[in-house]
């Protein structure tokens, strides 16, 4: 059974793991760079000064380990919206249900806990994990086109969102 809690400093080696994946970051937006542990704890103390407009939230198994990093950003209390982030941090934790847990409890904390009337994210368009946004009940908005250059080429990125409304047809008020 997963989890879902705030993260936590003991974190910070294994997601630091992660982001020095080149494998994993071809996935994500984000450029690939090499990270030291020093400048993921900075990361986490900016965190921890700034979670009024921050949520992350580590995905954790039966026995506390980190498998995964949910996060909520740039929380506009005035427009009610985030953006949503996920990512699954080894190989072998891909395809196990991580993800679809992950998105419905941090969406159900978004629309139940804060009040938020839109989730967005962006999404690389070669990342075939948008199947799994969908069926979670984003929608597409649209596409950037070739707005982000990784390994060479250009990509285009996906634009989803999904607003509160929707997530209650889909899932009931929890």
């Amino acid at each position: 059974m997963y989890k879902l809690r705030e993260l936590e400093r003991k974190d910070i080696k294994e997601i630091n793991k992660w982001r020095n994946d080149p494998e994993l970051i071809s996935f994500l937006g984000a450029p690939f760079r090499y990270i030291n542990e020093e400048i993921d704890m900075l990361w986490f103390d900016n965190y921890m000064k700034n979670r009024n407009i921050f949520v992350r939230l580590a995905i954790v198994g039966d026995d506390d380990k980190i498998l995964g990093l949910a996060s909520l950003t740039n929380i506009d209390y005035i427009n009610r919206s985030g953006i949503v982030h996920f990512m699954i941090g080894q190989k072998e934790n891909r395809g196990r249900g991580l993800g679809s847990y992950a998105i419905k409890e941090i969406l159900t904390h978004a629309f139940n806990n804060l009040n938020l009337h839109r989730v967005e994210l962006s999404l690389l368009s070669t990342n075939s994990v948008i199947y799994l946004y969908e069926k979670m009940g984003f929608l597409k908005e649209g596409v950037k086109k070739q707005a982000v250059y990784k390994n060479g080429k250009y990509i285009d990125v996906i634009e989803m969102a999904i607003l509160k409304e929707r997530f209650i047809e889909l899932y009931g008020k929890n």
